[in-house]
């Protein structure tokens, strides 16, 4: 439990430094290996899909609210979802239909949003089959976890796998975000760069069912040629039992998945002395926390009758490619500006304040103008979306929306309270 160090005894946070420690866990999903031979995979470069910004291109003051994924890397790997090796002896030829078991399950994901709700998500995986040319799942979907039945019509004796299988898509996407950057000689700009949040994602193409022999010459990075390794072709083919009657069943291999332990990290955050407000660009309607327990953070006007709700502490943390991690204490209630757990796979989930934990729904990126002005763009660090509202009115739920507001309403203004 993170000990928070306080300057007096109001229990509000002032300036000073706070210690913190932090579990910051992921994990990754390994390719599925197979135990008779290594996994054929096809490494493919990223190509940026046409129409979509790239770093180094130039951004308004309007895009410091939104977001754009980029891809990183692809690696496609045949993959075989289910599998049975049958035996077929000269009197047992024609049709078949035999059952298979599971040998695989692939479920699309996109980060930690495996339901692939929101636009971001999408985009993401449809860039992905842009940049390699095929066709790739693009919403929520998972491979049968069921045995699957498969009927074939065999001409030939001989050791067969019978199989359904699919090209499993996996990599590393980025994210884009407008920041100011620094060109050198006290002149700076407003560009698309690469942003903290990055991940990895996982989908398939389409799924194709079959049988092939051992003796059957195949494409090596093929799913016929997976499938054979899992038949274990040549050894196996040497010490199956072979009888004179019908299609017998046979033991396929195991396959195993690899695993990368968790891991875990620390960090401090230094609080500024002052306050802050962060409103809509007239400067109008501000970031107010709510009295009321379980409601959310909303637009309102400031008067003298808000009571400091609208005005937060902002404590900086570590840096990722030059964007500073910031917790958002409330002056009022001492409550951090958060993004609550139960829907933060949500879009367009509200933002709220809670008990400051400074776990990463707690933690936000801050994207600025160029200066002179003090326009922003707000990105929450667990979840990578970006904040904006439905429409410009008092009352209003700031939300989170994966890929910002394409009207640009996901740019605010950071002013001292």
């Amino acid at each position: 439990m993170s000990i928070m160090r306080h300057s007096r005894s109001s229990g509000r946070w002032r300036r000073g430094i706070i210690a913190l420690t932090v579990a910051a866990s992921f994990t990754v999903t390994g390719l599925t290996a197979i135990a008779s031979s290594a996994a054929a995979a096809e490494a493919k470069p990223a190509v940026p899909a046409t129409g979509e910004p790239k770093p180094g291109d130039a951004c308004t003051a309007a895009d410091l609210g939104k977001r754009h994924p980029f891809i990183k890397s692809t690696q496609i790997v045949p993959t075989i979802t289910h599998f049975k090796g049958w035996y077929v002896s000269e009197g047992t030829m024609g049709s078949q239909t035999v059952e298979t078991s599971t040998q695989t399950v692939i479920t699309v994901s996109v980060g930690l949003n495996a339901s692939v709700q929101g636009s971001f998500q999408v985009e993401t995986l449809g860039q992905v089959g842009a940049s390699l040319g095929l066709t790739v799942q693009t919403s929520f979907s998972q491979t049968s976890s069921e045995s699957k039945s498969i009927s074939w019509d065999f001409h030939e004796p001989g050791y067969y796998a019978l199989y359904q299988g699919t090209r499993k898509v996996t990599g590393q996407y980025g994210s884009l975000n407008c920041n100011r950057v620094d060109l050198g000689s006290g002149s700076y700009a407003t560009q698309w760069v690469e942003g903290p949040e990055s991940g990895s994602y996982t989908t398939y193409t389409t799924l194709e069912e079959g049988a092939v022999r051992c003796e059957d010459t195949v494409p090596a990075s093929s799913i016929m040629r997976k499938a054979q390794d899992i038949l274990g072709c040549g050894a196996a083919l040497a010490h199956a039992e072979r009888t004179p009657s019908a299609g017998k069943s046979l033991t396929p291999v195991k396959a195993t998945a690899g695993v990368v332990p968790a891991a875990g990290a620390s960090s401090a955050f230094t609080c500024d002395a002052g306050y802050y407000k962060i409103g809509t660009p007239d400067r109008a309607l501000f970031w107010t926390a709510p009295l009321q327990q379980g409601d959310s953070v909303r637009l309102r006007p400031s008067t003298i009758f808000s009571g400091n709700l609208d005005q937060w502490q902002l404590c900086r943390g570590p840096e990722t490619r030059g964007v500073a991690e910031q917790i958002l204490v409330n002056h009022r209630t001492g409550k951090c500006l958060a993004i609550a757990e139960q829907t933060a796979a949500a879009e367009q989930a509200p933002l709220v304040q809670a008990d400051c934990r400074t776990d990463d729904l707690q933690r936000f990126y801050i994207y600025r103008d160029v200066p002179g002005t003090d326009k922003i763009g707000v990105q929450n660090k667990h979840t990578g979306s970006m904040i904006g509202h439905d429409r410009y009115a008092d009352g209003q739920p700031l939300r989170q929306y994966s890929m910002g507001k394409a009207d640009g309403s996901g740019t605010y203004v950071l002013v001292r309270a």
